[in-house]
This record gives C-alpha cells, sequence and structure tokens, in this order.
C-alpha cells in the first residue's frame, strides 16, 4: 500500500510540477496543440507497452511465483523462468516507464526532460535499496545466487523480445 502511495505522490508531484514550469519556462509548448498532439501519441504508445510488459510479467508471476495457499499479489517461490532467466526485474523495468509515458501523455515539457527521468531514478534507487534486501531477506541465499547470475535490467534484443511478446499460458 505504501508503494503505491509514493507512486500515486511521484506522479501527481510531476504532473503538477511540470504545469509550474512549463508556465514559467515552457510557455510555448505548454499552448502547442500540434506539441500535445505528438507527445499525446508517444505518451499512448509508450502506456500500452508498460501495460504490456506489466501484464505479461504479472502472469509469469502468477503462475510460477506460488505455491500453495497464497495471498494473490504475494509470492513465495523465486521466479527465474519466462523474462526472469534474463533479468531480475523486468515488471520495474516497464514501470520505470509509466512516469515518462504519463509525462508524454500529460505533455508537460519539463515533466518529460527533467522530472519523469528523475522520478526513474528514484525508482531504481527504490529498487536496488528497498526491494533487493526484502527479496534476499525471502529467498535468502538462493536469490543471492540468482542475483549474482542475472542482471537487474537487460536491455539486450533477447531480453527485450521476451519481454514483449505475447503471454503464452
Amino acid at each position: 500500500m505504501i508503494r503505491l502511495i509514493v507512486w500515486f505522490l511521484m506522479l501527481t508531484a510531476g504532473i503538477i510540477g511540470g504545469y509550474l514550469i512549463d508556465s514559467v519556462l515552457f510557455k510555448s509548448t505548454l499552448e502547442s496543440i500540434p506539441f500535445h498532439i505528438v507527445s499525446f501519441v508517444i505518451g499512448a504508445i509508450l502506456l500500452m507497452v508498460v501495460l504490456r510488459i506489466s501484464r505479461n510479467t504479472g502472469r509469469t508471476l502468477a503462475k510460477y511465483g506460488r505455491k500453495g495457499n497464497v495471498k494473490r499479489l504475494d509470492t513465495n517461490v523465486l521466479v527465474k523462468k519466462g523474462v526472469y532467466k534474463y533479468m531480475r526485474h523486468p515488471m520495474h523495468l516497464g514501470l520505470l516507464f509509466m512516469p515518462l509515458s504519463l509525462a508524454f501523455i500529460i505533455g508537460f515539457l519539463s515533466f518529460i526532460l527533467f522530472i519523469a527521468p528523475f522520478e526513474m531514478l528514484l525508482m531504481v534507487i527504490m529498487i536496488k535499496t528497498i526491494e533487493e534486501p526484502q527479496a534476499i531477506k525471502k529467498f535468502k541465499d538462493e536469490y543471492i545466487a540468482y542475483k549474482k547470475e542475472v542482471p537487474m535490467f537487460c536491455l539486450k534484443i533477447e531480453c527485450l523480445k521476451a519481454l514483449l511478446k505475447p503471454y503464452k499460458e
């Protein structure tokens, strides 16, 4: 729940901050209809990619990450199948682009250029300082070994193909 609140606050701050900065520094783009149309289309496409990644990785976690009676959004098995064999945080890689997709949809240039990249950096820091220690605590030596073998993120073509291909049941 706390993570959702942090996400909501980050995205809300990006929108408000973007508007305030743009109203002073980038007034011409704030009022440009062609800029907003192009920006919206880019943002919508990026959002579809983010949602596809979330769906695919979430389904993979749901299928392989639970044994026994486990809460719906929780896992008790370390998943190393599918795209998780290429990177430790494929869902987070997709979600990293949520602020940027929202920034493009909203069309605030300062949100696109400054705020969203800063929020993306904060998210990587949160993954490194919160998610990774929690995974080590939960899965112990198995996760430590996995961490040594598999990078946090992977941008190789084979990884991205695995991340974006339609999910198979």
